[in-house]
């Protein structure tokens, strides 16, 4: 979700950049100094002015740190972004860790091979850009090295980016009670309600996605999320929102508790210190900055840790978020499914289609549905060995789709209630070669076998993450991103506490939205992914257990010409059999009569597979 391409003089520039950085860093006396992928807010997707990680390293990717010594520097990147990062970082100034490869080095192993001849060895950042988590993990892994951290007041990127973009205020408005589901005034007073329980005076809240939750506001400070930058304070008996109070609608205001008292953006500090004085604070560090952290600790606050209340709250959803999700993701699955009815149309007549063309057609259909808002996320469109890239940018005006290649088409809407993120894997062409079918069938079963399996309650993401990816690890087969993320109601397409990967220790719970998106990538070769969104609902019939699994909120066929047909097992064949019923009924009523016709061809199931599975 983040853009591929750099251009030379970027690239020229950046011996430059880490000359004045360094200029900077030794007024401070440090030795390195580290940029984190986030911002103020511990945000994943950066407002354009805060992107400092990629201003200085070219590197565009959502996640991933920079380090910058005094002679050599580093950018880190997970196995999303291991061709990305290729193509963006000048290899001649910044080494490239690919993390989890062998022989390439962790953030804390690259800063212990830095102070091997240093004692001390000042390393500084930026506290306000690091969450309590962060700070508190590089303090435990260089607890015996000579390393110091420093924390520097002022962001040392800043004042070098002369040409940053300014910041985007965007109009901030209300959403109606009919849409969140809750009143802000009840979700304030829940919060203040789990503060006593826990026996805490405030809550600072950082992340922009639970102050937009909370509030019921939404804006777009930043592309495809939306949400506006500011901070919060929840005390037990008050509250303070802080943010620019002109640029929300009247209606909004109305809207808003008493308690609220709105204050400068500017203000978060200063009255974080007041409240801070002789009282306790909630932190959760995962959600916390280390500069609130220590403001509160600087003014004799008491700090109790705990799991940010918003988190879990924001994550169940409601009736009324439950409902706004199901019809976004409908509009969602129409828009994809006749993107691919006009590709096939296209495809058919010897027109030609490019990454970009196909990305512009999607994007309109999208556009056409009720309440469209925006994208979630930019469109990912590659084809051949473009689609290897996890998080594949701008799709190419040039590449043309050829015959044989497969396409992956990863894509998502805002709509007014709903967000929506889905992928499907397309093959070019009427002729799967046997490696591409084997392949794209073990990560359809892999998707299946997380789609239809009933858990107890208690699961966590990690169980269910094992039970996706072993139909690929009987073929020797795996990938390297998570297999699922949790998503916002009309909020950010990435969220937690909830998720199915190799760290997800949350229990999944009836309310929450995950994705399943297992998928395979060889570079040069292609990839596949399928990824539909599903929400966790009560599966319990007579027993003393609690009992869940997953109804889908996508409704998107898979491609009828990669499947093996005779590897499917009875019940992975019975659920797509009844997942493509769900399509047909849900969709192909709504469609004209040739996108019907498409629809009705592409979710039938060969006779033959019915017979011999």
């Amino acid at each position: 979700m983040t853009a591929v391409s750099n251009s030379q003089a970027q690239k020229a520039a950046t011996g430059q950049k880490l000359q004045a950085l360094r200029e900077a860093m030794a007024l401070h006396q440090l030795d390195a100094y580290l940029i984190p992928s986030a911002d103020e807010h511990i945000n994943e997707y950066l407002p354009e002015n805060k992107q400092r990680r990629a201003w200085i390293s070219g590197f565009t990717g959502s996640a991933g740190d920079c380090l910058i010594g005094t002679s050599e520097a580093w950018v880190f990147a997970d196995s999303r972004y291991y061709e990305q990062v290729e193509t963006e970082v000048d290899a001649a100034h910044i080494h490239i860790s690919k993390l989890g490869l062998e022989g390439h080095p962790s953030v804390t192993e690259a800063i212990k091979q830095m102070a091997e001849n240093l004692e001390p060895f000042r390393l500084g950042f930026d506290p306000f850009t690091l969450s309590v988590q962060q700070f508190q993990g590089f303090q435990k892994a260089l607890k015996e090295t000579a390393v110091t951290l420093v924390p520097v007041t002022g962001n040392l990127i800043d004042p070098l980016w002369q040409d940053a973009p300014a910041a985007t205020l965007s109009e901030v408005f209300a959403l109606p009670d009919s849409v969140s589901g809750q009143s802000s005034a009840e979700k304030i007073a829940a919060v203040q309600a789990k503060l006593k329980t826990l026996k805490a005076d405030f809550l600072p809240v950082t992340k922009l996605d639970q102050i937009a939750w909370l509030f019921n506001w939404r804006g777009q400070d930043i592309p495809y999320n939306p949400v506006f930058t500011a901070y919060a304070l929840i005390a037990q008996n008050n509250a303070y929102l802080f943010m620019e109070a002109s640029r929300i609608q009247p209606a909004a205001l109305q809207a808003l508790s008493n308690q609220v008292e709105i204050q400068p953006y500017e203000q978060y500090a200063a009255i974080l210190k007041t409240l801070a004085a002789e009282q306790t604070a909630l932190i959760d560090p995962k959600h916390t900055t280390c500069g609130t952290f220590t403001l509160i600790q600087a003014h004799n606050g008491q700090i109790k840790e705990a799991e940010h209340p918003i988190e879990r709250m924001k994550a169940i959803k409601n009736p009324l978020e439950i409902a706004g999700m199901k019809a976004a993701n409908l509009k969602a699955s129409r828009g994809k499914i006749r993107a691919w009815a006009w590709l096939d149309q296209q495809i058919s007549t010897g027109k030609p289609v490019t990454e970009e063309s196909f990305k512009n057609a999607i994007e309109a259909f999208y556009a056409e549905e009720d309440g469209f808002f925006g994208l979630s996320f930019n469109t990912i469109s590659g084809a051949g060995a473009n689609a290897s890239i996890v998080h594949y940018g701008t799709p190419n005006p040039h590449k043309t789709l050829e015959a044989g290649e497969l396409f992956l088409i990863d894509s998502g809407c805002q709509f007014i209630g709903g967000t929506t993120d889905d992928t499907r894997t397309l093959l070019i062409g009427q002729q799967a070669t046997p490696t591409q079918q084997l392949r794209y069938t073990a990560v359809l079963q892999a998707h299946i076998n997380c789609a239809m399996q009933r858990f107890p309650k208690g699961t966590d993401g990690i169980r269910l993450d094992g039970i996706t990816r072993a139909a690929l690890w009987q073929h020797g087969l795996d990938y390297g991103h998570g297999t699922g993320h949790g998503v916002g109601a009309f909020l950010n397409v990435h969220e937690g506490p909830n998720g199915i990967h190799k760290m997800a220790h949350q229990p999944l719970e009836p309310g929450m939205i995950t994705s399943v998106e297992p998928g395979f990538y060889e570079p040069g070769w292609g990839g596949i992914r399928l990824e539909n969104l599903y929400l966790t609902v009560d599966r319990t019939t007579d027993t003393d257990t609690d009992w869940y699994g997953f109804e889908s909120l996508t409704y998107i066929p898979f491609d009828q010409k990669l499947i093996d047909w005779q590897a499917l097992s009875r019940p992975q064949l019975d659920w797509l059999s009844e997942y493509y019923q769900q399509i047909l009924n849900q969709i192909g009523p709504t469609l004209s009569g040739e996108e019907a016709a498409w629809l009705q061809a592409a979710c039938q199931i060969p006779k033959a597979a019915n017979a011999s599975n």
